[in-house]
């Protein structure tokens, strides 16, 4: 084995990187030692890198894993370990109908015990295709502050069908994984935070908001939510029309965005909204 050439959850769910080589490298996302190979002779048998964002001194997931032989994976894997002794979780985006194709790269995951945590819809609304407009019941407005915005992402974490937060609410409140998630994901974010928008009624409560974003590889809905209070009235396609139309307003040429297979009422609202899907994701942990 030789060494050459989106931390949390919330930066796995969010932001996975493709590997771009020099321009990753030289942005501080990746490092030469996080990067290895397993040969057999010249020959490259397998392949592993890992990410972070820039500056971070840990890497946050792993998102580079190919095998040509399944056993040098093995291997490989446990050369990196010592660099990484509690390994950050494995990302990969794969084409719809992935499993025909065949997975000896998860099998050698499975070797040094991962195991399958979830699978993503990874999604794509593209220019010309319709925003419903608005039907007068909401109104939009920026948070007032970071806390409202953060009481408002407790709130919605109830009942929630997102496998990541229903892990992480095993283990902290509501109210610790919304504070987390907002310092580590969402103000962190370059791109305005003026996108950022509550719903709210005629009287000024508010119903949900949306979180819309440039991650530094594609502009997404970050994240889209709404109160318990409210859900089951159709609110949910008034936000994200609202968020989808503030990205398209800035001409970019898709706008990007991701739920979990199983949350079927947040993927059937992306679809409603003209979102296709154009990959999966499957998430793996050593946990």
């Amino acid at each position: 084995m030789t060494n050459p050439d989106l931390t949390r959850r919330r930066i796995r769910k969010r932001v996975v990187p493709r590997v771009r080589g020099p321009v990753e490298l030289a942005a501080g996302r990746r490092h030469p030692e996080w990067l290895w190979v397993a040969l057999r002779g010249d020959r490259v048998t397998a392949r592993a890198g890992w990410w972070s964002r820039p500056g971070d001194p840990q890497p946050a997931l792993m998102d580079v894993f190919d095998v040509a032989d399944e056993a040098d994976g093995v291997r490989l894997l446990e050369a990196a370990a010592p660099f990484t002794a509690t390994p950050p979780d494995y990302t990969r985006y794969l084409p719809p109908g992935w499993r025909a194709a065949g997975t000896p790269w998860m099998t050698a995951l499975e070797k040094t015990g991962a195991r399958l945590f979830v699978e993503r819809l990874r999604l794509e609304w593209r220019p010309g295709t319709p925003i419903a407009e608005q039907s007068g019941r909401l109104t939009f407005r920026a948070p007032h502050d970071a806390a409202e915005l953060i009481g408002l992402m407790a709130l919605v974490l109830e009942g929630t069908l997102d496998a990541h937060s229903r892990d992480e609410l095993s283990r902290m409140t509501a109210r610790e994984s919304a504070e987390l998630q907002y310092r580590e994901e969402l103000e962190r974010y370059a791109s305005p935070h003026a996108w950022w928008r509550v719903a709210v009624l005629p009287d000024g409560e508010p119903v949900g908001f949306v979180i819309s974003a440039h991650n530094g590889y594609n502009p997404i809905i970050a994240y889209i939510g709404v109160v318990p209070a409210h859900r089951g009235r159709g609110y949910a396609d008034e936000i994200l029309a609202a968020g989808t139309r503030l990205l398209a307003e800035q001409d970019y040429p898709w706008v990007r965005a991701a739920t979990d297979v199983g949350n079927r009422p947040m993927a059937a609202a992306f679809a409603r909204a003209g979102f296709v899907t154009f990959e999966h994701q499957v998430d793996m942990i050593w946990r």
